[in-house]
């Protein structure tokens, strides 16, 4: 769709085109687009250094870190900082 404006209404042309882009409708893409959190991106992750290891390792389970019962507090949080 390059070339075709989606139009002033749309607060975020470029998230709105990778949604159309991605096959998601007109309308769906213009609310997400236009989404309080569209101007917003991105939270604020809590430091994993001030977590308990047990938090880590089970952070670790969730997103699937190989070898994450060996590993130490530092071996963790930068495996899930880097992942």
């Amino acid at each position: 769709m390059p070339g075709k404006s989606p139009g002033p209404q749309i607060k975020d042309k470029d998230q709105y085109e990778a949604l159309r882009d991605k096959g998601y409708s007109k309308q769906k893409s213009a609310r997400i687009a236009n989404s309080p959190g569209a101007e917003k991106r991105g939270g604020k992750a809590g430091d994993y250094d001030d977590r308990a290891k047990q938090d880590l390792y089970q952070e670790a389970k969730k997103v699937g870190i190989k070898g994450r019962s060996n590993m130490t507090k530092q071996e963790l949080s930068h495996a899930l900082r880097n992942n």
